[in-house]
């Protein structure tokens, strides 16, 4: 059984994104950039939105290529291409991607058809409307979240969706340098 893991940074008021999408507030360094290869290690699948899906296919596969290319970018760009891309979209062509499965209904049933399937975990990187609603049916079963060290006011809310209480286990903590803590919970 694979875990559907959701994987979102988050202002420290519980917003993933700005008002029109602005992700430029968030904090890397290589030490987070290197926690999160390890966690790439242990999924070959990654879910996305499709607004995510359209940003990370116009960066991903070639940015590993690129002459001034990071650790990060070359790592990353590798594994984006290898790992199954699955996106929640009513508009994208199936037929238009390599290695890419596209889901427009039947959500709950897909997933868990996939979830069941032999395989490493499956990660939800960003992809606020498609992370909204996997929440909404119960269907993710880990959360890391990664609080960044500001408040925005306002923005896409890090939760939503949420029909009824979903109790959480925190399994561990994580700080980074760059300000940055990981919480790890699991759906108990």
């Amino acid at each position: 059984m694979r875990n559907l893991i959701f994987f979102m940074h988050s202002s420290l008021d519980g917003f993933i994104a700005g008002l029109n999408g602005e992700m430029n507030w968030i904090s890397f360094d290589d030490e987070l950039f290197d926690f999160v290869a390890t966690m790439t290690n242990k999924a070959d699948a990654a879910l996305y939105g499709r607004v995510t899906f359209d940003m990370m296919q116009s960066y991903w596969p070639n940015a590993g290529n690129q002459p001034n290319a990071s650790k990060h970018d070359k790592e990353h760009s590798a594994w984006y291409k290898q790992v199954s891309k699955i996106v929640l979209s009513r508009t994208l062509n199936q037929t238009d991607f390599e290695n890419t499965t596209i889901i427009s209904d039947q959500l709950a049933d897909q997933i868990n058809q996939l979830k069941k399937q032999e395989g490493k975990n499956i990660l939800i990187f960003g992809s606020p409307s498609a992370s909204h609603a996997l929440l909404g049916l119960g269907l993710i079963d880990e959360f890391w979240v990664f609080v960044n060290p500001i408040l925005l006011g306002q923005g896409i809310p890090l939760f939503k969706g949420i029909t009824e209480p979903t109790k959480l286990t925190l399994l561990e903590t994580k700080t980074f340098n760059c300000g940055v803590i990981a919480l790890h919970y699991v759906k108990k």
